[in-house]
């Protein structure tokens, strides 16, 4: 696989809640990470004293964040209005020459900045409120 570019990671939001996804306008950095708790299984009797770990449980998680610029009205107000109503809308991560990620997720913090003589930025993240689902390209 060739080389993407990081513009081509795309984090889009259902709108209206009837699947209407639109990209959140004036990112410049976006992240997805997938965690999952681990289950230790250890005991007296596991080989050699190493850990054992119970696969397939765990809680599994992830989170998304993104910095950038004011570009574009409806998806600036939409972000702020999911953050204070505390909603857990559909998001979806489009993930270049891979596929797209898509579930609920909860606005976990929103940061603003701004210097006298340059442009207001923000930068925002999201933890998964649900199950996700895995589309590959």
């Amino acid at each position: 696989m060739a080389a993407q570019n990081g513009k081509d990671l795309l984090i889009k939001l259902d709108m209206t809640g009837a699947g209407q996804f639109e990209t959140i306008a004036g990112l410049r950095a976006t992240r997805i990470s997938f965690n999952t708790e681990s289950v230790d299984v250890t005991s007296l009797e596991s080989s050699g004293g190493w850990r054992e770990l119970l696969g397939g449980a765990g809680v599994k998680s992830a989170s998304i964040s993104g910095s950038g610029v004011f570009k574009d009205q409806n998806t600036d107000e939409r972000a702020r209005q999911i953050f204070f109503d505390a909603e857990v809308p559909n998001f979806q991560v489009i993930i270049p020459d891979f596929g797209t990620v898509e579930g609920a997720f909860q606005l976990t913090s929103i940061e603003y900045a701004g210097s006298h003589n340059g442009e207001a930025t923000y930068e925002l993240s999201m933890a998964s409120a649900g199950a996700l689902t895995f589309t590959a390209v």
